[in-house]
């Protein structure tokens, strides 16, 4: 073997880059041979064991010796250092190996001195032990970048000392209180670690970020954190317990299982609230604003620290920042974003469209470099530090380690990150010039009034002010208030809209910031981004509809901000579904694992509809849009969507029914869903009830299955129809079953398929066979499925009577017309005579009556494509089948647009009737006449 020193060519690059290093190697020169016999093998899990292995093998001596245990620590901690700093400034390791090594290493050093603390207290004063004799250990929650497995190589380590409960303690000479032995612990293990000595020492111990910071006991109960967090928890430790993680015992240590759980259903609702949390942005900014005062400050007392590449502008912290923005908002509704490294967090981010692609790449690229520049920085003298030394001379040195030909292009490239960093840092904090402007804006709204001519927003004004709800209030709340309604006429002035819909738009906007005023969240929402206010504005011009959902539903706001950047379902239905089940899903399987799962279930699937119902809302009114979504895709995406959700709720309800029943609830049901009317002929609204129908497949032998399922149906109704907190999903009708409301809530699908066919003295009526043809499977076991669009096809090709079919239909369309009577004068759009009541019934007509010879009839494509097809077929003729085709297609667009306008009956006054409208209305008059009327 070729003998190594010191000044082995291959060690240079510390002897340039570390006076730290080059110390210990003098002082230790059989270290060098290590150091090169390391430098190709990245630093894992098994290399750290090795180097803490004499440290390990300390503790299996009897007595222990915890002076010879805190020197091996030492050692090893110093012999990791070198190895780092060896590959890392050599380019063999990356910034994520050297954090990972450096927390594991933390964790594993943590481990052994709280195994050899507790074997050195135990004879005198035994372990704390639960009521059924388990040991409880010390809970250790690692903080900061050590909970983020961020650690850089001359990190202080923030630790928070728990225990689940208080008792005494058992098995030692004398007992003492639990929370005496886990103090003794503790500032034995501070001591261990932190203890200069020769050797130097192992990390230095902060534990500021306990309840109650210097000032709190060392050691709580998990009793009293939770009380803490209730009552006394701060803005900023929200921040700091983002990162918290339990590094001892480890998550992997099932034993004490519970220990995580508790503590983690301790800390969640601290962290992360169930609403989206806007108003913490002004919070961060806030505290940002402090950090930066104080560094600042430094910078003056020592001008050498100026350049400070964590807290200073552009720096990492302020990329932390970012991450933890995006997490306290959001995270509360997705658990996706409860994680712990800085770059998953940006990355999931992304993933979720609140920052492009190009924003992750200029913010990962720059984190990358700022902490390997940051380990450069403490690998000279293993010193925390985070500043740039202020000579030429260190800086070049230091441009050399990372990789630069020379100071300025080192100076030019950090600049670039430091710039980059700021700016979007800037902008998502709204940071650029809002101080000025938000106090001058807030000092002119608290004198703010509406303008007289807007009579009946003045009336709703003089009611608010002055009012036990405007009383109410806080101070900011109501000052934020009157700010955007100042702001919001000042936009409605500028679109010059007249007189009376502006009036009309600025009661809504009244109405939407009235309701959501005491939510400060909300209030903070439109205040931190302004640029959606006019959005908003288009929004509550646009539809009556919209603005009532909006207030019904505020969390919405938050897709005005943000939902523009997801993918468009008409044009990539299969990703966009499969991907929006998935994040679902997710939702689900996380609050299943916390309180009421019935519950939170119900109202994530609520607020996922309402999400995506208002995002299609959005489209079809061309907000965030280059085009309006045309009412064909609005009614898919509603009808998919409708889908969607019920076959969630299929899956999430039938466990607990299975297992009621003693069933395997990893079994899927022999049931299915099937769609009716709109659903069914994919032509959904907004505010749509669901006609469905349940049917299941069991063999004769099985006599509880019509009950079993019928629970399930029941149960399943339940969930989509009961009113939580987050609202109504659906209105449920299920009167098309077999019997209609006299009949089974569920059917065998066999009872179905005789009932249809009219095989036996109960049978369906005509009027049952026309709903048949916009019937569809739509949720639920699909070898059902396929077996009612077999029956369907098998009922609609049936041969029928022409004169018989006709008299029915006529009979059947008296009693619709009876039952909407319209004395008004004016052309009620779907029930009168000429309307799309008028063109279903042809539709159906034509499927019953020619489905068995003309077999393409029989599927369910919609009404436009079926007067297409009997176009094709000679059936009717081709240009008046078109002419009512487009006339189909208006009227349902002139019924979205008044339904969106909030009015109840799709009725227009004869002199607002242009001639489209009058044209449609004689289309489908003669065609019905000749249809239906000629023999």
């Amino acid at each position: 073997m070729i003998p190594m020193t010191i000044n082995d060519s291959r060690l240079s690059v510390l002897h340039q880059h570390s006076a730290y290093a080059s110390r210990w190697l003098a002082a230790q020169p059989q270290w060098a041979e290590d150091l090169i016999g390391g430098i190709n093998t990245p630093i894992n899990s098994l290399v750290i064991e090795k180097l803490l292995e004499p440290a390990s093998q300390v503790l299996s001596q009897e007595p222990i010796n915890l002076e010879v245990l805190g020197a091996q620590l030492r050692v090893s901690r110093q012999k990791l250092m070198l190895l780092l700093a060896l590959r890392d400034l050599s380019g063999f390791a990356d910034v994520f190996e050297v954090t990972e090594a450096m927390s594991y290493f933390a964790e594993k050093a943590i481990a052994i001195g709280i195994s050899a603390l507790h074997k050195d207290m135990y004879p005198l004063v035994g372990q704390p032990q639960s009521k059924d004799g388990q040991f409880l250990p010390l809970i250790v929650v690692g903080m900061g970048k050590l909970g983020g497995k961020e650690l850089n190589v001359s990190s202080d380590i923030d630790l928070v000392f728990l225990y689940e409960e208080d008792g005494d303690t058992q098995g030692g000479v004398k007992s003492i209180s639990h929370h005496e032995w886990y103090a003794r612990l503790g500032k034995k293990l501070i001591a261990l670690l932190s203890e200069l000595k020769s050797e130097g020492f192992v990390f230095r111990v902060d534990m500021r970020l306990r309840p109650n910071g210097d000032s709190g006991p060392l050691v709580c109960s998990l009793g009293m954190l939770e009380e803490y967090f209730s009552v006394q928890g701060r803005e900023w430790e929200r921040y700091a317990w983002i990162k918290g993680r339990m590094i001892y015992p480890t998550e992997l240590d099932l034993a004490h299982a519970t220990s995580l759980k508790g503590l983690q259903d301790l800390v969640r609702p601290f962290v992360y609230r169930r609403y989206l949390d806007f108003g913490v942005i002004a919070a961060i900014r806030e505290l940002h604003a402090q950090i930066q005062q104080e560094a600042e400050k430094r910078s003056i007392a020592h001008p050498e620290r100026a350049a400070d590449i964590k807290l200073g502008r552009g720096g990492i912290r302020e990329i932390e920042f970012m991450a933890q923005m995006f997490q306290l908002v959001r995270g509360g509704q997705d658990p996706g974003l409860r994680i712990k490294p800085t770059l998953e967090v940006l990355k999931a981010v992304h993933e979720r469209n609140y920052i492009s692609e190009s924003d992750l790449v200029q913010l990962t690229d720059a984190y990358l470099y700022l902490r390997k520049l940051e380990h450069r920085l403490q690998y000279w003298e293993d010193a925390q530090t985070h500043h740039l030394p202020g000579d030429d001379a260190s800086q070049g040195r230091i441009a050399l380690s990372m990789g630069h030909q020379n100071l300025d292009e080192f100076r030019k490239v950090l600049s670039s990150h430091r710039a980059n960093v700021a700016n979007l840092f800037e902008n998502a904090f709204v940071l650029k010039q809002q101080g000025v402007e938000a106090e001058s804006s807030d000092e002119a709204s608290t004198i703010w009034s509406p303008s007289t001519d807007y009579v009946e927003l003045s009336e709703r004004w003089a009611a608010w002010v002055g009012s036990a709800r405007q009383r109410s209030l806080s101070d900011t709340a109501r000052r934020r208030f009157i700010q955007l309604m100042a702001q919001s006429s000042e936009h409605v002035r500028i679109q010059g809209w007249a007189l009376e819909q502006a009036d009309r738009v600025m009661v809504r906007m009244m109405n939407l910031l009235d309701s959501i005023s005491r939510r400060a969240s909300y209030l903070a929402l439109l205040v931190e981004y302004p640029n959606i206010l006019g959005r908003l504005i288009d929004l509550m011009a646009a539809s009556k509809w919209g603005a009532d959902y909006l207030i019904k539903h505020p969390h919405l706001l938050d897709d005005l901000l943000n939902g523009f950047g997801q993918y468009s379902p008409e044009d990539h239905p299969n990703v966009y579904w499969t991907k929006l089940r998935s994040q679902i899903n997710v939702l689900l399987d996380d609050a299943a694992q916390h309180g009421d799962q019935a519950e939170l279930a119900m109202d994530i699937l609520r607020q996922t509809h309402h999400t995506e119902t208002f995002l299609t809302l959005l489209a079809e009114l061309g907000i965030g849009r280059d085009k309006p979504l045309p009412i064909e895709k609005v009614s898919d995406r509603l009808s998919a969507l409708a889908d969607l959700i019920l076959g969630i709720t299929l899956e999430r309800v039938w466990p607990i029914v299975a297992n009621k029943y003693g069933l395997n609830p990893n079994t899927p049901p022999a049931f299915a869903v099937i769609a009716y009317g709109k659903l069914g002929g994919k032509e959904l609204g907004y505010a749509s009830d669901l006609d469905i129908v349940f049917l299941y497949d069991a063999p004769d032998s099985d006599q509880g299955a019509s009950e079993r399922y019928a629970m399930f149906a029941r149960r399943l109704i339940a969930w989509l129809t009961a009113s939580t907190s987050a609202g109504v999903l659906f209105e449920i009708d299920t009167r098309l079953r077999p019997n209609g409301a006299a009949g089974l809530l569920v059917t065998s699908i066999d009872a179905f398929k005789r009932y249809q066919l009219r095989e036996g003295d109960n049978s369906a009526w005509l009027w049952e066979h026309q709903a048949l043809t916009r019937a569809r499977f739509c949720a639920g076991d699909v070898m059902i499925g396929q077996k009612f669009e077999e029956i369907r096809s098998e009922v609609l090709a049936q041969p029928r009577d022409e004169q018989l079919l006709k008299q029915e239909i006529l009979s059947m369309r008296k009693k619709v017309s009876d039952g909407h009577p319209n004395d008004s004068g004016m052309f009620d759009i779907k029930h009168d005579s000429g309307g799309m009541v008028d063109i279903e019934f042809i539709v159906q007509y034509l499927v019953l009556r020619f489905s068995a010879e003309h077999r393409k009839l029989v599927g369910n494509w919609g009404n436009i494509a079926l007067l297409g097809y009997a176009a094709e077929e000679k059936l009717i003729p081709e240009g008046l089948a078109q002419s009512v085709a487009n006339a189909y297609r208006l009227y349902r667009e002139y019924q979205h647009r008044i339904r969106l306008d909030g009015a109840d009956k799709t009725r227009i006054h004869p002199d607002l009737m242009d001639s489209s409208l009058q044209d449609a209305r004689m289309a489908v008059t003669t065609l019905w006449q000749k249809v239906l009327l000629t023999q």
